[in-house]
């Protein structure tokens, strides 16, 4: 029998609200709902963790006590039903119906007053509990984050909030050794699906609404994958030449792996290397639609496996771990999940990257170091460390009418309209 979709999606933010991602705990949940509710549990678990911030705070006045952590799913539910009741069309009366009646399918009655009394209490008091939460919790942003981008980016920081808080586009990368964009805008066109090109990336697709990949003409045969637009510009980036030696050291999924082969088939060899072996799988499998050929390697880009010789590399991508605060759109659970503190450790192990894998590079080579972030301490202060203790790289400047110029590289911010917020940044070793 097919789960209670609200108390699906109370079941996903409690695994959440436990410290698991998302993208670990909604899969399992989708294959126990009717295949019409799973477009609905999706967006109630996006949405509710899209808003959480201000919802948690909302929830948090409401609640005469905190509930037990054993309770994770009961307050997964409570903010699911806040989350209907402020951002959805469902009608009041049948929002709080439906979610009060998932108590009973969590097999937790004690928990059915409390939840119709909370949420009947947040429709009369709606306005007075709006107007009395801080700005970073009105703005669905965690403190935090909320004052680093007001720090970092004073000019910016509202279009970035916006931003994090919307819907993400669904944008398709063309393959260019097939196809043209024009041509594959043609095709799309004569199937009826609206679309336009991209504002940065000169192979990139907008769709005007998501849609099942499958409905796509020519993504099975290779013609097309979904990629960000931001993410679409480190292949260009790097321009490799025929007959180069290419090492992506954080490959996975393989976007960049991929885009990087369309647009230079002729590579000598390159090796898409990821810490995560079971991820190297879906790489692969990306490898494998788009007909396309990478040699697989499970490795610490930190300490590179002992196959990787020194100096055997013309170019190296790395695609650090990140705070992910670029594509917040995107895994709306860096909200619940991201603390302040881990900054500063992703900082050292981005650092730690850098240094593990410059040996590797050849005199002359280049190395791009892309994060999904928009924070200083991530991107330009640690290519200012590494420069720092290194005596043979020489940032090189990357020009474009994309993004922003920042101290060591080129910041694409997210865009309300468009691409993720990624930053880049060019090494050469020097002669």
């Amino acid at each position: 029998m097919a789960l209670d979709v609200r108390a699906a999606t109370a079941r996903v933010i409690g695994e959440v609200l436990a410290g698991n991602s998302l993208n670990q705990a909604l899969p399992p949940m989708l294959t126990r709902v009717s295949e019409r509710d799973r477009g609905l549990l999706q967006q109630l678990c996006y949405g509710t963790l899209r808003h959480s911030p201000g919802l948690q705070a909302t929830l948090g006045r409401l609640l005469d006590k905190p509930l037990r952590d054993k309770d994770r799913d009961i307050q997964g539910l409570l903010l699911c039903g806040l989350y209907q009741l402020d951002h959805m069309r469902i009608p009041d009366h049948a929002a709080v119906a439906a979610t009060v009646g998932a108590t009973r399918i969590l097999k937790k009655p004690w928990a059915k007053g409390m939840t119709n009394a909370v949420l009947r209490r947040y429709l009369r008091e709606r306005e007075q509990l709006t107007q009395e939460l801080d700005d970073a919790a009105r703005a669905s942003h965690p403190a935090w984050l909320y004052n680093k981008l007001l720090l970092q980016w004073p000019d910016s920081a509202t279009a970035i909030i916006e931003a994090n808080n919307q819907h993400p586009p669904m944008t398709l990368r063309v393959n260019c050794g097939r196809l043209s964009r024009e041509e594959y805008l043609s095709t799309l066109a004569k199937e009826g699906i609206e679309a336009r090109a991209g504002e940065v990336g000169p192979q990139a697709i907008q769709l005007s609404r998501p849609r099942d990949v499958l409905e796509l003409p020519g993504f099975t045969t290779g013609d097309v994958s979904v990629q960000d637009e931001a993410a679409q510009m480190a292949a260009p980036l790097l321009q490799c030449a025929p007959g180069e030696r290419v090492l992506d050291a954080c490959a996975a999924p393989g976007g960049k792996t991929c885009h990087m082969l369309e647009l230079q088939p002729q590579l000598g060899e390159l090796v898409a290397m990821d810490v995560d072996e079971q991820r190297l799988q879906k790489v692969a499998e990306n490898l494998q639609r788009l007909a396309l050929t990478a040699t697989l390697l499970a490795g610490d880009a930190a300490r590179p496996p002992d196959q990787l010789q020194s100096g055997s590399f013309d170019r190296i991508l790395v695609d650090a771990p990140c705070s992910a605060s670029g594509v917040i759109r995107r895994h709306p659970d860096v909200k619940l999940l991201r603390r302040e503190a881990d900054i500063p450790q992703l900082a050292e192990q981005q650092l730690a990257i850098l240094q593990g894998l410059w040996p590797l590079l050849k005199t002359g080579g280049m190395l791009l170091y892309a994060t999904c972030s928009v924070l200083d301490e991530e991107n330009s202060q640690v290519v200012q460390r590494f420069l720092s203790d290194c005596g043979d790289a020489e940032l090189c400047a990357i020009d474009g009418v994309w993004g922003q110029t920042v101290a060591c590289g080129r910041q694409l911010l997210p865009s309300t309209t468009g691409h993720d917020g990624l930053f880049y940044t060019l090494l050469r070793k020097a002669q």
